[in-house]
């Protein structure tokens, strides 16, 4: 059976790479369009308080004006008021205290000795007392159906599937049915009538109780039946007239042409000629991104997995706009649209960052109310996104992030009310809610920046600066096993990061890097000279190929290391380069010099490469070779420094090591400028030293 390998999926990338750069796009724009909602969209925006630039606009239907929420509310509020509280009347119950009460008079009369032939007497009168209360109803008092300062109230009372309206003043508590019975049961026997009320309290219970299901279920049905509306807008007649105030009667009867219209539209229009306009959209929107990469970012066109990466924000990003859509979400507002130039300007970069930000804002504009608003909304927020969030570095920066998005949100909520209302008393302060939630659901960018590296292989500024610690396990191992490779890196990462700070680049990009450059150096460190603590050296009893051999080796070494302990390929490609494709010269003109009759095969002493191919590579490849043959000025002053920078960056350009890079030859007499400065200043503070000493 075949195995697949490990990194296959590479291969296919590699291998078809142009086809399936299309076929991502395509399917991007399926899985948009497939989703979005597929009536068309009403084309009139409006807002309460704004002029009417539109022509006049006349009803092409009949249509209910759909009455506000403040309205319908109050007429819940009033029509539940109106509902009386259901009381069901229990019969039944009597007879069940009748009996028990019969039985316990009898047993009571006999335990206080009292006269027999008196007991049918009392026992008839009390009994009537009682039927006749329980006949008239005993209630449960509910407070919470007082709806005034009396403590009595309406309610509906259920006999026999027979409603009438009673005030609980025209029947029983049980405090005020035990005081009627106590007025009415006489008995010149004091004891005998003490018994008697003893036992008709302990007898008395409601028989009117309060059916709280079946009081919800005409409440329910209530509101149910009241309608929405207030008045109808015939066919033909004049909704606004151009130029006129969007007021609160006519905003209203905009905004019910608008919901008749979607309604009609959903049952009317074809669908399938909207999801056509819908794939003309979003291809274009889409192809307009292709176009830019192809244009500006190469590198990222290039790469198959970093432009999955960005359709796939694109896509995630618009199926949530889908989905608040058709949940009916409160405020479309509740959607983090400002995670998008968050994560790309953190894994890219500030332009790619805006240009991405603003096509996914295009695109969502169709399919929101007031799309102006909301365009203004987000690509004002998104902006600010993008410049307060230049490089994470540090964690508080998320949040600082946030607080100026918060306030961007702010400001242009606060801008847009007072246009609308005219008042600071009129602005809904509960309306900015959704953005508050927004931007928490916003901090959401960080775990998805981790998430999005390991995916798909991306390295962004945080986890250079992991890289760049030199705590790191890898950089620790190599400190301890060759600490002058170790000192060499850290002067290399030094000299080539102040360089590409001023001519433009990634510094921390740079100074990774650098520090791993040498990593390869941990198998042999004896083998190089900076590592060796005596005058022998292990390479007198090698042949010169052989010593060459071992010395190019640290390149292959150095990238079998860092991809054991997973370093982006980002930092890799410093190692893969930093020699280029140069000649080991010392093991070179040594081997010419004591074997001229032999031939010789230049590979052999040859790095395997690539070239640099960025300024960053570029850089420190220089910065490299400059800070190695530093180490061999024997008497170091400003003029042997100017000559040895001088004499190795144009050995570079001489053997074509630097035309892959995008370094302009202004750029190479400021890096110049720029070593030359550090290696007096780090020489000459040397030198003082050692004067001092």
């Amino acid at each position: 059976m075949a195995k697949i390998r490990k990194n296959s999926h590479k291969v296919l990338y590699r291998k078809y790479s142009s086809n399936i750069k299309y076929i991502m796009m395509v399917l991007s724009v399926l899985i948009i369009t497939t989703f979005l909602p597929k009536q068309p969209r009403f084309r009139y925006e409006f807002e309460k308080g704004t002029i009417w630039k539109n022509k006049d606009l006349i009803s092409p239907f009949s249509f209910a004006i759909l009455k506000t929420n403040p309205q319908v509310t109050t007429d819940k509020k009033d029509a539940l008021e109106n509902v009386l509280p259901i009381y069901k009347l229990n019969k039944d119950l009597f007879n069940v205290v009748e009996e028990a009460y019969l039985n316990e008079f009898d047993v009571k009369w006999r335990t206080n000795a009292f006269p027999e032939n008196e007991s049918a007497t009392y026992k008839q009168a009390s009994l009537k007392l009682l039927k006749s209360i329980y006949d008239k109803g005993i209630i449960a008092i509910n407070p919470k159906h007082n709806k005034g300062n009396s403590s009595n109230y309406d309610f509906s009372l259920l006999n026999n599937n027979i409603s009438k309206t009673v005030n609980t003043q025209d029947v029983f508590t049980v405090q005020t049915a035990l005081a009627y019975f106590k007025d009415n049961f006489n008995s010149v026997n004091l004891k005998i009538k003490e018994a008697v009320l003893n036992l008709a309290e302990d007898h008395l219970q409601p028989n009117i109780v309060f059916d709280e299901k079946l009081t919800a279920i005409v409440q329910a049905s209530t509101v149910s039946s009241l309608s929405v509306t207030r008045g109808m807008v015939q066919k033909g007649e004049l909704i606004i007239s151009k130029d006129n105030v969007v007021d609160d009667d006519t905003y209203q009867k905009l905004l019910s042409f608008k919901e008749a219209y979607e309604a009609q539209t959903k049952t009317i229009g074809d669908s399938k000629v909207v999801y056509f306009g819908q794939i003309l959209l979003v291809g274009f929107i889409v192809s307009l991104l292709m176009v830019f990469l192809k244009l500006f970012r190469k590198d990222i066109f290039a790469d198959n997995r970093q432009l999955s990466l960005i359709l796939l924000v694109i896509t995630t990003m618009l199926l949530a706009l889908t989905w608040a859509i058709k949940l009916d979400l409160p405020s479309i507002y509740y959607i983090p649209f400002c995670i998008v130039p968050i994560i790309i300007r953190i894994l890219f970069d500030t332009r790619l960052a805006l240009y991405l930000h603003l096509l996914v804002v295009l695109i969502s504009g169709f399919f929101v109310p007031n799309s102006f608003e909301f365009v203004f909304y987000q690509v004002t927020s998104g902006m600010v996104a993008i410049y307060s969030i230049r490089n994470l570095i540090k964690r508080e920066q998320l949040l600082l992030s946030a607080l100026f998005i918060l306030s961007a949100y702010f400001v242009a909520f606060v801008g847009i009310s007072l246009l609308r209302e005219g008042s600071f008393a009129q602005v809904a302060w509960i309306n900015f809610v959704p953005f508050i939630i927004s931007v928490l659901l916003s901090l959401l960018a960080y775990p998805l920046i981790y998430a999005f590296e390991k995916m798909f292989g991306i390295t962004s500024d945080v986890a250079l600066i992991e890289l760049t610690n030199t705590n790191n396990k890898l950089l620790r191992e190599l400190a301890f096993k060759a600490p002058g490779t170790f000192q060499h890196s850290l002067q290399v990462a030094n000299l080539a990061e102040a360089a590409i700070f001023k001519i433009g680049g990634n510094s921390l990009l740079v100074r990774a890097g650098a520090l791993y450059h040498d990593i390869g150096k941990i198998e042999n460190p004896q083998y190089f000279i900076e590592n060796q603590n005596t005058a022998l050296s292990p390479h007198d009893k090698l042949p010169y190929e052989q010593s060459a051999q071992i010395i190019i080796k640290h390149v292959h070494k150095g990238i079998e290391i860092t991809r054991r302990h997973q370093l982006p390929e980002s930092v890799i490609d410093f190692i893969r380069t930093h020699h280029g494709n140069t000649r080991v010269d010392y093991f070179y003109q040594s081997f010419l010099k004591n074997s001229p009759e032999k031939f010789v095969d230049e590979n052999i002493f040859r790095y395997p490469g690539p070239i640099p191919f960025s300024k960053e590579t570029g850089v420190l490849m220089l910065a490299d070779s400059v800070e190695a043959a530093s180490r061999s000025l024997k008497n170091p002053d400003a003029q042997s420094i100017n000559d040895l920078v001088e004499r190795i960056i144009s050995y570079k350009l001489e053997q074509n090591q630097l035309d892959n890079c995008d370094i302009t030859l202004k750029d190479i007499e400021t890096i110049k400028l720029i070593f030359k400065t550090m290696l007096m200043s780090i020489y000459h503070v040397r030198i003082d030293y050692q004067q001092i000493l």
